[in-house]
Formats: C-alpha cells, sequence, structure tokens
C-alpha cells in the first residue's frame, strides 16, 4: 500500500512524540531538593543531579540509596561519605544523613501532577478582590514563605473561575495538609511589643537576618517532663535594623527597673505576638536599658505527650516563626477554600487500573469492529490511530511540560473514546453510499468530525476556567487530543480505509 502524504504526517508526528517523551533507562537517584547551607550544597551539589554511587557502592535506585544510607548511620559518629554523581564527586564528614531529598530517576519526560506524586492541594482565596498584580505579589511572598520553611517542589499559581473570583491553588507534593494550613491559613503578622509599643515587626525592614541553621545562635535548649507530658523549649537569636535598634533604645530608655528583681530586669516585658495573639514574653535585662541593641534572643516552647512529640512541636514553631520573622506577613487576609490530601500510592494504582481499563476498552473495540465489518486490516488501523492518539497527547504534554493529573488522564480517556466514534463514522461512509465516489464519501465523513470538533473545542474551552481550574487538566488534554485527530490521525486514518477499499 503507497502511502499518503498524510500518512506520512501521521508517522512523522508519531516519532517526533517519542523523541519529546524521551524514555531513559538510567540507573541512579535524583537529587530532588537539597537543604540550603547544608554541607552537600556548599560542596556544589544541584538540583537534578543523578547520584550514581554511595561509598563505592552502586546505587541503581531509591531502596538502594536507603539501604547503603541507613547502613552509614546506625550511630551518631562522624564519617566520611563520598557521593558519586553522573557529572562530579563529592566528599563530606558528617555525623548525619546528608541533607538531601532524592527520587528515583524519571523513565520519561512525562511530568506527573499531585495526584499521582501524593502531596496536599489548597486552593486559597483572598478575602478582598486584588488586581492581577497584587495577586502576583501575594503568589511570590507566600513562594518566599514555603522556600524559607524548608518545604520543597512548591507550585503556586492563580486561577480565577467562570464569575470572576481569584484563588491561589498550592500544590506541594510530600506536604501534609497540616503544612499548607499552617503556612496559608494565617496571615502571620508579627509584633514585638514593649508598654504596648512595637519594637519591631516581620519581614526585612525590620529584622536583617534570623539565625536558623546554627547551632550556637539557634536550636532546642532543653526538654522536661510536665503535668500530663513533656514541654521543650527552644531558642535562637534575631539581628535587628538600625531603625528597630533605635525605635528599642527609644522605648526602653523611659522604663524604670524593677525593684522586685533588685534592678536586674526593667518592669516591662518584650510581648510577642503572631496575629495578634500573644505567644510569648521575655524578661528586659537592665542592660538594654535605653541601648540601641541589634541583636535579640527570641524564646518559645512545643508541647507532646511524649518527649519527641514535645521537641517535634518545638522544633516546628520555631520553623514556623522564624519563616514569619524572616519572610513578614502575608499582605492579605486569606481563606482556605477547599483542602485536600492525596496519597502517591493511591494515586499511581489508580492510574495503573484506569489505563488497564483503557487498554482493554480499546482491544474491545478492536474486536467489535472486527466483527462487526469482518476485516481485520480496519480493526488494526483503528487500534493503531488510537494508540497514536494516545502517544501524541503524552508527546505534547511532555513537550509543553504540562503535569498530568487524575483529571487529565480522564481527558486522555475521553479523546480516546470520542475518537473511536468518530473512526467509526469514516468506516460506516466508506462501506455505504455506493452511488458517490470513495473520495466524496471520505470527505462527507471528515466534514462530520470537523463540526463534531468545533463543537467539542466550544464546550471545552469554558471548562479551562471552571472550578478555579481545577478541570484545567481535563481541558487540556482533551483539545490537544481532538485538535492532533482532527488534524492528524483522522484523516491518516480515512487514508488507510480509502486504500484497503480499493
Amino acid at each position: 500500500m503507497k502511502l499518503t502524504w498524510k500518512i506520512w504526517l501521521l508517522i512523522i508526528v508519531l516519532v517526533l512524540s517519542l523523541l519529546a517523551i524521551k524514555p531513559t533507562f538510567d540507573s541512579g537517584v535524583v537529587v530532588k531538593s537539597i537543604e540550603p547551607n547544608s554541607l552537600v550544597f556548599q560542596q556544589g551539589m544541584k538540583q537534578g543531579e543523578i547520584i550514581k554511587s554511595l561509598n563505592g557502592e552502586k546505587v541503581s535506585s531509591l531502596e538502594d540509596y536507603s539501604r547503603i544510607i541507613s547502613s552509614l548511620f546506625p550511630s551518631q559518629e562522624e564519617k566520611r561519605i563520598d557521593i558519586g554523581t553522573k557529572t562530579n564527586n563529592y566528599i563530606i564528614f558528617t555525623n548525619q544523613t546528608p541533607q538531601i531529598v532524592v527520587q528515583n530517576v524519571p523513565k520519561t519526560r512525562i511530568n506527573t501532577g499531585l495526584d499521582i506524586q501524593g502531596g496536599a492541594r489548597a486552593l486559597v482565596q483572598p478575602e478582598e478582590k486584588l488586581t492581577d498584580s497584587q495577586l502576583q505579589d501575594l503568589i511570590e511572598v507566600s513562594q518566599n514563605r514555603f522556600n524559607v520553611f524548608g518545604i520543597s517542589d512548591v507550585k503556586i499559581k492563580a486561577v480565577s473561575d467562570l464569575a470572576g473570583n481569584q484563588f491561589m491553588l498550592i500544590e506541594v507534593a510530600g506536604a501534609t495538609p497540616k503544612d499548607l494550613e499552617d503556612l496559608v491559613s494565617k496571615q502571620g503578622k508579627f509584633e514585638a511589643k514593649v508598654a504596648n509599643q512595637t519594637i519591631f515587626v516581620g519581614g526585612n525592614e525590620d529584622i536583617t537576618d534570623v539565625c536558623r541553621n546554627d547551632a550556637t545562635c539557634a536550636g532546642i535548649n532543653s526538654c522536661a517532663q510536665s503535668q500530663g507530658g513533656y514541654v521543650c523549649s527552644f531558642q535562637f537569636t534575631i539581628f535587628l535594623s538600625p531603625e528597630a535598634a533605635r525605635r528599642h533604645a527609644n522605648i526602653t530608655s523611659t522604663i524604670p527597673l524593677d525593684p522586685e528583681t533588685n534592678g536586674a530586669y526593667l518592669t516591662e516585658n518584650l510581648y510577642l505576638f503572631l496575629d495578634d495573639i500573644e505567644v510569648d514574653s521575655l524578661r528586659i535585662s537592665s542592660g538594654l536599658k535605653g541601648r540601641e541593641t541589634t541583636q535579640i534572643s527570641i524564646q518559645g516552647s512545643g508541647e507532646g505527650a511524649t518527649q519527641q512529640e514535645a521537641f517535634e512541636d518545638a522544633k516546628n514553631s520555631m520553623n514556623h516563626l522564624q519563616t514569619v520573622l524572616i519572610t513578614g506577613s502575608l499582605p492579605y487576609k486569606l481563606n482556605i477554600v477547599k483542602l485536600d490530601t492525596i496519597s502517591p500510592a493511591l494515586g499511581s494504582q489508580f492510574i495503573y487500573l484506569i489505563f488497564l481499563a483503557g487498554i482493554a476498552a480499546i482491544l474491545a473495540v478492536g474486536v467489535i469492529i472486527f466483527i462487526r465489518y469482518k476485516k481485520f486490516k480496519s480493526s488494526l488501523a483503528l487500534l493503531f490511530t488510537s494508540f497514536s492518539e494516545l502517544l501524541i497527547i503524552l508527546g505534547v504534554s511532555a513537550l509543553i511540560k504540562w503535569n498530568l493529573d487524575l483529571p487529565s488522564i480522564a481527558g486522555i480517556l475521553a479523546t480516546i473514546g470520542t475518537g473511536v466514534d468518530q473512526q467509526i463514522v469514516i468506516l460506516d461512509e466508506a462501506r455505504t453510499g455506493k452511488e458517490t465516489s470513495l473520495k466524496e464519501r471520505m470527505k462527507r465523513a471528515l466534514f462530520v468530525v470537523m463540526t463534531a470538533y468545533l463543537t467539542s473545542l466550544v464546550a471545552l474551552l469554558p471548562l479551562y476556567w471552571a472550578g478555579a481550574g481545577l478541570f484545567k487538566g481535563f481541558a487540556i488534554t482533551s483539545i490537544i487530543g481532538i485538535t492532533a485527530g482532527v488534524f492528524i490521525t483522522r484523516p491518516a486514518f480515512a487514508d488507510m480505509i480509502r486504500k484497503m477499499e480499493e
């Protein structure tokens, strides 16, 4: 059978789709994120490097990496770790596991969404109407807050619904809903007051630096048993701007010494407020009276039923407070409209089952077509076209770096289903209406296909914005699929059938 230019076009697009997907057979683990100021970060390791070995042992998968790391640190002794990546070698001396997050090397360029990776998703709405520029400012501040808090792989984007309401869609792979809720449900307004006068607020205007990763000026001080559990205390140092230091000197200069402490402290405390709620109070030493100090120690505590729980609570509270002090308050109050958590195991299992069901459905359709038309070649052409559409959708998605989530996969399956319907229309036109030429019948069939495409396109465009963008994946993959079908696969399928009938 001589191939027409339409069939050649389909073959070329399929080859390009395979190149866009680019299957890889690399072994090892890829660095997903690195803790800033960690030893490996200082050595120059970058996100995206592929780790191939640890201390000379080959790393082929995430299981290998976890096994080797676990064997290296049965105790707290300092050890040398030689990390070999695809491009570099790193040597560090540490008594703890390297502060990096790794995952298996992706086998393709296809990006998966939160529904498959697992994590948390929040749909957040500002309390007041914002302009586009204000919404972008809010997104930048929110992104900074997540980065400072140490949560990696965060995607924040502006979305809107058909009514014009504005939202932030926040997706965090590997996080819990509580992580999201703690960071976005509160504005994070921090104030330090003495005698009901503000000394400094969170943000870089008053705070030049916050000690975070240095044990000499930040950490959990002590843990003690209390009534009903344990309490752990934390402390870290902050550094004030000259303006905030002068404000501190002016306010404290008028406060008398406390006679009950023999003049060791002032009569007023330094009160810390987070979102207008007092979170702690600190005594002010007499040596700080009227003094322009740029260094202040912040303290707090965490509670838990066990010492470990109290330690983790104190650590999380300290991280949250440090984050607010560094980034300042969010510029607008936010409401969480929808908060979801997705299990990666459930997502991957669901994807496996849905694709299995899709392939089974396509094969079943092929069998029915064979029974109906009694032509094996026609059934093969239909199956080839359906799988071609699947490959083209995946190729375009990989090319535009679209994250395939569950709505996207639903759109792929729906597209393949409508494609089968249109291919049956082409088959019927090829076998009926013998009074007209085969070429005219194919034109008539493709006209029906084009009409169906335009009506589907018009119906899908509003879905792109509906539900504040939560159905965008369905719209994107469906539009890619039906467009590729109308302009590439359906014409090629029509030429295949025409050649067979001739």
